[in-house]
């Protein structure tokens, strides 16, 4: 195991904690803001490797975007990985190598962790889980209890792509598919959004569930209601198309580098332009607003000139999509 740790991980990671656990200055996290966030998140997907990422490079994208929906500038991560006897080694370089790079991209360290290997069958492959920290920027406050009526929902890009490529990369539907994973850090993005836009209601990355739940999650919590529409709302082509075929709804599928804000209606413009200005918001879009009516409810005018109502995901569209 020692032997294991030091070359793999240690090997990638360059120095993390070699005692069981690791310590920070208050110092340098107060230097970035006066409140601490932490969040925690596992990962399970199936395929480890997809079009656009692996499960190393999802873990870290991962956890660093639920720091950022909280306003925070993420600063350090633990790696806990759980792997099934006999995975193969090369695999594990692999992925713990994308995990590093993806780090290192993101401007985070991954600063300590465990390894835990289980007998055959105990686990499929390898599950990751990590837990990381940040500190919230002064003067920012996002939360799914902030939307007002008259504030407009935006988001960063076309939706799907994740659980569109996951699925295509799972091979039993002998689907052929160009989409890739849109899988991506996003803090810099949301720091952007809140340079131009300090006072952004509320942030969320659409992962299980998708557009769909993170929105009704917001109405509910904030008592409005929410009107998209459906002409305004990207979605690429490729995933459209898979979505008919399998009779599938791009509003419920997974990503795992798009954002979702909720920002006041005269700062819709000033939003737009922020996220336009980022590599991964260049395809932003304004595709709904919160209004008074059906608080907690969420709904749709149609490319038809119809209206529906977009539930909230009650079952598992996609299982092991992250």
């Amino acid at each position: 195991m020692k032997a294991l740790v030091e070359d793999v991980f240690v090997g990638a990671f360059g120095e993390v904690a070699r005692e069981d656990a690791a310590t920070t200055r208050l110092a340098e996290l107060a230097a970035h803001g006066e409140t601490l966030a932490f969040t925690t998140d596992s990962f399970v997907v199936t395929p480890l490797v997809f079009p656009g990422g692996d499960i190393g490079k999802l873990a870290v994208c991962g956890t660093v975007n639920d720091l950022a929906t909280a306003g925070a500038v993420p600063l350090q991560l633990s790696c806990s990985v759980i792997l099934e006897e006999g995975l193969e080694i090369a695999l594990l370089r692999d992925i713990v190598r994308s995990m590093a790079e993806t780090a290192r991209q993101a401007g985070v360290r991954i600063v300590t962790g465990d390894t835990k290997v289980v007998p055959h069958g105990a686990c499929d492959r390898l599950f990751v889980n990590t837990a990381g920290i940040g500190v919230v920027r002064r003067g920012v406050a996002p939360s799914s209890a902030a939307c007002r009526p008259g504030d407009v929902v935006l988001v960063s890009g076309p939706l799907g792509d994740h659980g569109a490529a996951i699925l295509a990369a799972r091979g039993d539907l002998a689907l052929e598919t160009t989409v890739e994973s849109d899988c991506a850090p996003l803090h810099r993005l949301v720091g952007r959004l809140l340079d131009a836009v300090p006072g952004t209601c509320f942030l969320r990355d659409a992962t299980r569930g998708g557009l769909a739940t993170v929105l009704n999650e917001a109405a509910a919590a904030s008592k409005v209601g929410i009107e998209l529409s459906e002409t305004a709302v990207p979605v690429r082509d490729a995933v459209r198309g898979l979505c008919e075929i399998l009779g599938l709804d791009p509003l419920y599928l997974a990503n795992e580098g798009r954002m979702v804000a909720v920002v006041p209606g005269d700062a819709a413009e000033a939003a737009l332009a922020a996220l336009r200005a980022d590599p991964l918001g260049r395809e932003a879009a304004l595709i709904g607003r919160c209004v008074a009516d059906r608080p907690g409810r969420v709904v749709m005018d149609t490319a038809f000139g119809g209206r529906r109502i977009v539930d909230m995901l009650t079952g598992e569209q996609l299982p092991r999509i992250c």
